[in-house]
């Protein structure tokens, strides 16, 4: 009899879960300002106010004689969202020396999941533009996940979804980034100046003798040094974002003995908050602002480059997430939680089409000749993106009563000492604490039903 297969998507370890909760409240409160920026945008730039919005995008500054004279558009496309990426830099560091990127096996599942969940986006966009005739130079604009966005819908319609499921999205969000780095890097990279390109290098190699070797710590040495790395790359044809995933990496996300936090947890919580909060609803204010007029959307369904991205974001993503998890569980001899059922993964893998900010991103990349087609693909992924939220939102509805039951287990504290009960099962001293406990407040019952029946006898 062939030994049994592990199982995924089950219980988490207490320090990812406690880590998982953590990122879970500031994804999710940068997931709320990401969606009122963009609502904030869809509405300045679809009323008589448009014109103001158009100037305030367009508008330029900077050091001209540093190639940095941009428009707050573009700065805050390569600008902020350089924090952004320096942020999942670190996350993806921390997954590959903590999380569950350290275990190849363990890895190999949101993997593959997030490599099928950006080749089917893809290959449905070049399937749409194929037999449609459009530009099929838009085919990486459906890939790509908002995990702040898509964590705040859960926030509102999957209050309830266990720690593993969100576990899954996250990690899979984790990857996905790297992938669009890539993407990013290989596939938008203009002519190269290797001048620039050769500074950069040799700025981020100082940055990690300072770092790793040195050990110096302050703000005040990172910051300007960050500056410069990311002025270089600009220059240098390389997509100045990537510097941020450079630092990022370089962190030390492993902790060394007596430390509480490593250097690479501490940064990130420290970056996290402006990442979320200012940075990336900056860049969705000034890239969500389209025209989404009746003929614009009615376009929308009818052009192949943004039919295309509709149907990769709410299609292609599914199938891909899906479809690759279930293959990898068939042929790792894998099998899902007992407490979870395959329609919960696939309602994950549905939520992640939710692709705004990367895709909006690799939209003005890929059609940067054509303004008004680059505005229709913004307004394609903010399309798709909706259509993903309304019928993830159906598929968790239809499990959400299972969910709460899943997630009261994982929460119960009974002890009350600040550790979910299901960590310590085996744990003696818990168990007589919970006798405790119960015996504590059978009790205090007693005493207040003697105190109903004789209502003076408290005060004696």
């Amino acid at each position: 009899m062939p030994p049994p297969g592990r199982r995924f998507l089950g219980r988490l370890p207490l320090p990812e879960y406690r880590y998982l909760a953590d990122a879970l409240r500031a994804e999710t409160l940068g997931g709320v300002l990401l969606l009122v920026a963009a609502v904030l945008a869809l509405v300045w730039a679809n009323t008589p106010l448009s014109h103001s919005y158009e100037t305030v995008r367009d508008f330029h500054f900077g050091p001209g004689s540093l190639g940095l004279r941009l428009s707050v558009e573009h700065w805050a496309a390569d600008g902020l969202l350089a924090v952004f990426f320096f942020v999942a830099g670190a996350e993806l560091k921390r997954e590959l020396v903590a999380g569950d990127l350290r275990d190849p096996k363990a890895a190999l599942l949101p993997v593959v999941a997030a490599a099928c969940g950006m080749i089917a986006p893809a290959l449905v966009y070049t399937l749409v533009n194929t037999v449609g005739g459009g530009d099929l130079g838009g085919w990486a604009v459906p890939t790509a996940t908002d995990i702040a966005f898509a964590l705040a819908v859960l926030a509102v319609l999957g209050t309830a979804l266990p720690s593993p499921l969100r576990a899954f999205l996250l990690t899979l969000a984790v990857v996905d980034d790297l992938f669009a780095i890539l993407i990013i890097a290989v596939f938008f990279t203009s002519d190269l100046n290797f001048l620039a390109l050769g500074g950069a290098v040799a700025g981020l190699v100082v940055f990690w003798v300072l770092l790793r070797h040195l050990r110096v710590r302050g703000w005040y040495v990172y910051v300007p040094l960050a500056l410069v790395i990311w002025g270089l790359m600009y220059n240098s044809g390389v997509h100045a974002t990537i510097a941020g995933v450079a630092m990022g990496l370089m962190l030390r996300c492993h902790r060394e003995e007596g430390e509480e936090a490593s250097p690479g947890e501490r940064v990130e919580h420290l970056v996290r908050p402006f990442s979320a909060g200012l940075a990336v609803p900056l860049f969705a204010l000034f890239s969500a602002g389209v025209a989404v007029g009746g003929d614009a959307l009615a376009d929308i369904f009818t052009r192949p480059e943004t039919l295309g991205v509709v149907l990769g974001l709410v299609v292609g993503k599914a199938v891909g997430i899906f479809g690759g998890t279930w293959l990898t569980a068939r042929f790792t001899r894998a099998s899902l939680s007992d407490e979870l059922a395959w329609s919960d993964l696939f309602a994950v893998s549905v939520l992640a089409g939710i692709g705004f900010t990367v895709s909006l991103l690799i939209g003005e990349l890929a059609f940067t000749d054509d303004p008004r087609l680059t505005d229709e693909v913004k307004a394609a992924v903010l399309v798709g993106s909706l259509l993903a939220v309304l019928l993830a939102a159906v598929l968790l509805r239809l499990r959400n009563r299972v969910h709460v039951r899943l997630l009261a287990e994982e929460e119960r504290d009974e002890d009350l000492d600040g550790v979910p009960d299901v960590y310590q099962q085996d744990d003696p001293a818990h168990h007589q604490r919970l006798a405790d406990s119960y015996e504590k407040r059978a009790a205090e019952h007693r005493a207040r039903a003697r105190e109903r029946e004789d209502p003076g006898a408290g005060d004696a």
